[in-house]
C-alpha cells in the first residue's frame, strides 16, 4: 500500500468498523492501542487506556456527544495535541472543547522549526518518499519530541486510571512515533508496531481529500502530485527502519526515556507495568 491510489472505499468502510478503529464523527484515524501481544506471551497492552489519532478539530456535534460518552465510559481525561502554533492557525484548526476532557498543547516542533525554510527543507524530504529520508525526518522528531512525549509518559506513570488520546495531522508521523514509543516500552515487537504503523494507511483515507487539498496550497506539492502521495505513504518498513535507527542512534527506548525526555529508570518500571496488563 504505497499511498499513491486511492483504497477501496468498501475495503477501508469495513476495515474502519472493526477493533482497533473507532468512530468518532468527524474524527479520522482513531484507533485504540490495547490488546497487542508483549513478546513474554504474558502480557498485552491495556485495552482502552490510550488512543492514537488525527487532528480533532474537525469532530462533529454528534462526535462530540460521542466524544464525551465515550470520555465518561472509557475514562478519557486527556488530549495530547501534538501540532505546533503555526501548524494550528495556518489550517484554522484548533481543538474543540470537549466537556469534562482537559486538552494539553504538546507540540513536537518550536515555533521557529515551521519558517518557510525549514517547511520547505522537510516537504522536500517527504517528497521523496524514500525510507531514509524519512529516517532524516523522523530523528528530528526524536530530537526535538523529548519534553512532548515525556509529557505523555509521564500522564502513563501518574494517572493509569486516565485514559488519554494523542494526536498530530493525520496521527501518522509524530503520532506514529509517539505509539511506537509506547508500545516498545510495554514490551511489543517490532513486527507488531509495524503493522500498527501501517494502519494509518486505512485510517487516514477519509481525510485523505483534506490532507491533499493542504498540501496543494504547497508550491512543491501542487506541482509535483506524487511528491504529496509520498508523503502520505506509512509502510511498515518505514517504522521497522526507525525502530533500528531508534535502537543504533539513541540506544534504544529506554535509553531515549532517560536522556530526551529525562526519565529515571524507576519512572520507566512504572511505566511499563502501568501500560500492561495479563494475556486474557
Amino acid at each position: 500500500m504505497s499511498g499513491l491510489l486511492p483504497l477501496d472505499p468498501d475495503f477501508v468502510a469495513d476495515v474502519l468498523s472493526k477493533d482497533p478503529f473507532i468512530t468518532i464523527d468527524g474524527v479520522f484515524n482513531v484507533r485504540d492501542l490495547g490488546l497487542i501481544p508483549a513478546q513474554d506471551g504474558e502480557h498485552v497492552t491495556r485495552s482502552g487506556f490510550m488512543y492514537r489519532s488525527g487532528e480533532l478539530s474537525g469532530v462533529t456535534q454528534n462526535g462530540k456527544n460521542h466524544s464525551g460518552r465515550a470520555a465518561a465510559a472509557l475514562g478519557i481525561t486527556t488530549i495530547f495535541d501534538l501540532r505546533s502554533d503555526t501548524e494550528i492557525a495556518k489550517y484554522n484548526a484548533a481543538t474543540p472543547q470537549l466537556t469534562g476532557v482537559t486538552i494539553l498543547h504538546t507540540p513536537v516542533f518550536a515555533k521557529e522549526d515551521y519558517s518557510p525554510e525549514r517547511m520547505a527543507q522537510r516537504f522536500q524530504l517527504y517528497a521523496s518518499g524514500k525510507t531514509e529520508a524519512f529516517m532524516q525526518l523522523y530523528s528530528e522528531i526524536l530530537d526535538a519530541g523529548g519534553p512532548a512525549f515525556g509529557a505523555i509518559l509521564r500522564h502513563v506513570r501518574d494517572a493509569p486510571n486516565d485514559s488519554f488520546i494523542f494526536h498530530c495531522t493525520a496521527g501518522k508521523d509524530r503520532t506514529g512515533i509517539a505509539a511506537a514509543l509506547l508500545l516498545l516500552l510495554a514490551g511489543a515487537s517490532p513486527d507488531v508496531i509495524s503493522t500498527d504503523y501501517a494502519l494509518t494507511r486505512i485510517g487516514r483515507e477519509p481525510m485523505r481529500p483534506l490532507i491533499l487539498s493542504r498540501l496543494a496550497r504547497e508550491p512543491l506539492f501542487a506541482s509535483d502530485p506524487t511528491a504529496a502521495h509520498n508523503m502520505l505513504s506509512s509502510r511498515e518498513e518505514t517504522m521497522h527502519a526507525f525502530i533500528r535507527m531508534l535502537n543504533e542512534r539513541y540506544g534504544g527506548v529506554e535509553e531515549y526515556a532517560r536522556r530526551v525526555c529525562d526519565l529515571t529508570d524507576q519512572d520507566i518500571a512504572i511505566i511499563r507495568r502501568n501500560l500492561v496488563a495479563p494475556k486474557p
